[in-house]
């Protein structure tokens, strides 16, 4: 089992949502969150003053996949996530020892 964390731009949530959906993936977590990468944040003018943005908003997904779809969720997440521009975000991929799901104690794959 491996946990799939993304880090994507807030306008393509959707996107990656539905095609994460479309190949079977039935259940995610998404929390909004705030970083910077290379590109380091950005300036802005306000009321004419500039001020620097040093942590833009970001999207963090969490998806819990069997080994069988991970090639694919990576594949969907990159394709639906893509806007060919600085910032679009990365993709960590890191394995899960045990799952349980608490109403029922099914542990392994089965409480995917």
């Amino acid at each position: 089992m491996k946990m799939i964390t993304a880090i994507i731009k807030p306008f393509k949530l959707d996107d990656v949502r539905t095609a994460l959906s479309d190949i079977g993936v039935t259940g995610m977590t998404v929390t909004e969150v705030k970083g910077f990468g290379r590109q380091k944040g950005h300036t802005e003018l306000y009321r004419g003053a500039e001020y620097k943005v040093d942590f833009l908003p970001k999207v963090k997904i969490e998806v819990a996949i069997n080994d069988d779809l991970l090639d694919q969720c990576i594949d969907v997440i990159t394709a639906s996530a893509n806007s060919d521009k600085v910032g679009d975000g990365k993709v960590f991929v890191s394995s899960l020892e045990e799952v349980i799901r608490i109403r029922t104690r099914e542990t392994g794959s089965s409480a995917i």
